[in-house]
C-alpha cells in the first residue's frame, strides 16, 4: 500500500516534468524509497529536489516513518531507457549483445526498435602488406542489447 501511494505521487511528479524520466525505484522493508531519475537534458540537483518534495510533502511521516533518496542516473550507469539512448547521440558507448559480442563506436541513431553505433578499424589490406583504416557499422536492436554504457574519455 505505501509503495503504491509513493509510486502515484512520483508518476504525478513525473507528468509535471515531461524531460525527465524514471530509471529505478523501489521501497525497502525498512521504507527506504530509492529513486532512480535521468533526464532528456540531464539532471540537476533542482530536478531531485522538485521529484524529493512531489514525494514528501504528500506523505504524512506521523503515519509512516521513511527515507528518501531521489538521484540522476550516474554518467558510468548502465542504459536502460530508450530516452537514454536519444539523449546520448553523438557519444560512444559500450554495447553487450545478447551472443556476448561488444561493439564500441559512437552512437549516431537511435530510434524505437533500433541504435546504430560507427566505430573504425584496422583491417588487412585486400592485396600486399600492412593495414588500411575500414569504417564499419552496425544496427542493433534493443532486444539484443545486454548491457550498453556511456564510455568516458578524458
Amino acid at each position: 500500500m505505501f509503495k503504491n501511494t509513493v509510486q502515484k505521487l512520483l508518476d504525478e511528479a513525473l507528468q509535471q516534468r515531461e524531460d525527465l524520466f524514471l530509471i529505478d525505484f523501489e521501497v525497502l522493508s525498512d521504507n527506504t524509497i530509492k529513486v532512480i531519475i535521468d533526464g532528456d537534458n540531464g539532471v540537476l540537483v533542482e530536478d531531485c529536489m522538485f521529484i524529493s518534495r512531489a514525494i514528501e510533502h504528500n506523505l504524512d511521516r506521523e503515519e509512516q516513518d521513511f527515507s528518501l533518496e531521489v538521484l540522476s542516473a550516474g554518467a558510468t550507469a548502465p542504459l536502460v531507457n530508450k530516452r537514454q539512448y536519444k539523449k546520448n547521440v553523438g557519444r560512444t558507448l559500450n554495447v553487450k549483445t545478447t551472443t556476448s559480442e561488444t561493439i564500441e563506436g559512437t552512437l549516431t541513431q537511435a530510434n524505437q526498435d533500433t541504435i546504430q553505433l560507427e566505430w573504425k578499424t584496422r583491417e588487412p589490406k585486400p592485396v600486399g602488406k600492412g593495414k588500411v583504416t575500414v569504417k564499419k557499422q552496425a544496427e542493433i536492436a534493443y532486444d539484443t542489447i545486454s548491457k550498453a554504457q556511456v564510455v568516458i574519455k578524458f
